[in-house]
């Protein structure tokens, strides 16, 4: 056994060493990363904490409170962070203010307070959200004193008031304008005549001082120098008589009151006694009543508030299902809108399709001129706007009446603006039109019957379009003078188009000397054009260089 036990021993050594090596071949390898290691550690950790603050906003309903410059706090239905189902209170420490005196009997709800203001300040510095409602502010201090709880050593022989004291004696060494500083029971564990007037001086030297201070206590003196004294604001916590219980609700601008009487009663206390009690502190039952009038006042004005955050809410909540509901009826709107321009976009598509085949068919029935046609397809295009206006677009809202054709009726052809005759309907339904010397096959919707009052719709719509008129014949002769280059062309396009429909032989075109602008213009357009013969300048009695003669062919 002896033997078995130094092997075992020997065996745990040896495991140790092997241990050991392991560990350090490990730090071996791993050593050259150590600075990278490092650098993914702070960026996993950093990404933890921005999880866990999505998560706290989340799960408690927490905000990012605003930032003051000027050391103000207001908070907003805040709660302790810590306690669960804990009462949600307001808290406004203003700029001008230097101290809240919390007053009032022990077991109120005073530290809790206390200890609320103090860990969400911490928590907001800290960049943390906090447990109150949107709109809360807070201050920036460069340091934060508390002073909370006993302290007692048995060791160093301090007392309740001796620990306390030594703590603020090391604060107020410290503390200065941009300091933010907490303090429980202020003065307690002494006299309480000195335990007060130590309190109230406390307060008085941290006031001059103007240090933000926030501090509990139970000495009735001191509700006195908080109503006395400027930028120092009293407050207390609510306590139901009725139940003997705190509330935990806090009362800023109220002192606090012991109720001690109340609760005497209510526990059976012979009325006598109580009666007897409070003929002693006569003195007192004034300022009594005069803050139980303002825990009244403060207790309608805080139902009154509710009210009103109440009604806020379910406005909030109202405004946001209108916006949604807006935004439902904007994107059904849109969709049906878009569904309407595409069928409109399919429409001008097959008006187009159809255009370019009779522009193919004019042009091999024709021989039309390649530079026309592309002209004529871009004149189309424009029909097509990039939107479509439905509440403008005629052709989707208004249906057309008219009566059936029939052979022999003089028609429109929409897409030219020309006028022919029906010569006969073949078997699928389609019409054949004599226009100018081009035969034509169209369908019933390609062309109007001429009507007096469609007659002059299709004047109107009619742009730069050559018309033939009833009481006038055919024009042999254009005049070009005074007119601007590209205004020029186009009248002169349109007028050999107008030429060629009528059959006619020769033309003249005067276009003057000037510059020679035009004039060349009308040069290069007679010589790319396949219809003309011959072209050239007119005789000097007929106008010279200044006028062309133009001989189409036969």
């Amino acid at each position: 056994m002896v033997k078995l036990s130094e092997e075992i021993a020997s065996l745990r050594v040896d495991e140790r060493y092997e241990m050991l090596r392991i560990l350090q071949e490990i730090s071996e390898r791993v050593r050259p990363h150590a600075a990278e290691i490092a650098n993914d550690a702070w960026i996993i950790g950093h990404l933890d904490l921005i999880r866990a603050k999505v998560r706290f906003i989340q799960e408690r309903q927490a905000v990012v409170p605003q930032l003051s410059e000027n050391q103000e706090i207001q908070l907003l239905h805040v709660c302790h962070p810590l306690v669960k189902n804990a009462v949600a209170n307001d808290v406004h420490f203003g700029q001008d203010l230097t101290a809240i005196v919390i007053t009032g009997p022990n077991t109120g709800g005073k530290t809790i307070m206390l200890k609320t203001l103090g860990l969400t300040q911490v928590m907001a510095q800290s960049g943390l959200p906090i447990l109150a409602d949107k709109g809360s502010r807070v201050g920036i201090f460069e340091e934060i004193f508390a002073d909370i709880g006993d302290e007692q050593s048995i060791e160093q022989s301090l007392s309740t008031f001796s620990s306390h004291m030594t703590n603020i004696v090391d604060i107020l060494g410290k503390v200065n304008q941009h300091s933010l500083l907490l303090l429980d029971e202020l003065g307690a564990g002494t006299d309480p005549q000195e335990g007060a007037a130590l309190a109230m001086a406390i307060l008085e030297d941290l006031r001059l001082r103007q240090v933000k201070t926030m501090a509990t206590t139970h000495y009735p003196e001191l509700k006195a120098y908080g109503i006395e004294t400027a930028f120092v604001q009293n407050a207390s916590m609510e306590f139901d008589t009725a139940t003997l219980r705190p509330t935990y609700r806090f009362m800023q601008g109220v002192p606090g009151r012991s109720n001690a009487f109340e609760i005497a009663k209510r526990l059976g206390l012979s009325e006598v006694i109580v009666g007897d009690a409070s003929q002693q502190v006569d003195q007192d039952n004034d300022v009594n009543r005069i803050i139980e009038q303002l825990e009244e006042q403060t207790l309608e004005s805080r139902k009154r508030l509710d009210n009103i955050r109440e009604v806020e809410q379910e406005n909030l909540k109202m405004n946001r299902a209108l916006k949604k509901l807006y935004n439902e009826l904007n994107r059904e709107k849109e969709t049906e809108l878009n569904k309407a321009r595409e069928q409109a976009a399919e429409i001008v598509d097959m008006a187009l399709s159809e255009s370019d085949q009779i522009l193919k068919n004019l042009h091999s029935k024709s021989q039309l001129k390649p530079h026309e046609i592309i002209e004529a397809k871009a004149k189309l295009k424009k029909l097509a706007p990039e939107k479509v206006d439905l509440s403008k677009n005629k052709v989707l809202q208004k249906a057309k009446k008219k009566r059936a054709p029939k052979v022999g009726d003089d028609i429109v052809v929409l897409s030219y603006g020309q006028r022919g005759t029906l010569t006969s309907q073949l078997k699928d339904g389609r019409w054949e039109a004599q226009v100018g010397l081009i035969k034509m096959t169209l369908e019933e919707k390609e062309f109007d019957l001429v009507q007096a009052q469609q007659e002059k719709q299709v004047k109107k719509k009619q742009v730069n379009v050559v018309k033939r008129t009833s009481g006038r014949g055919p024009q042999a002769r254009l005049d070009l003078r005074g007119k601007r280059y590209e205004e020029a062309m186009n009248e002169l396009d349109a007028f050999i188009d107008q030429a060629l429909l009528n059959n006619m032989a020769q033309v003249d075109i005067i276009h003057g000397i000037g510059t020679g602008v035009i004039r060349e213009g009308v040069t290069k357009y007679l010589q790319r054009n396949k219809h003309v013969k011959s072209f050239g300048y007119a005789s000097q009695n007929a106008g010279g260089s200044g006028a062309t003669i133009v001989t189409f062919k036969g």
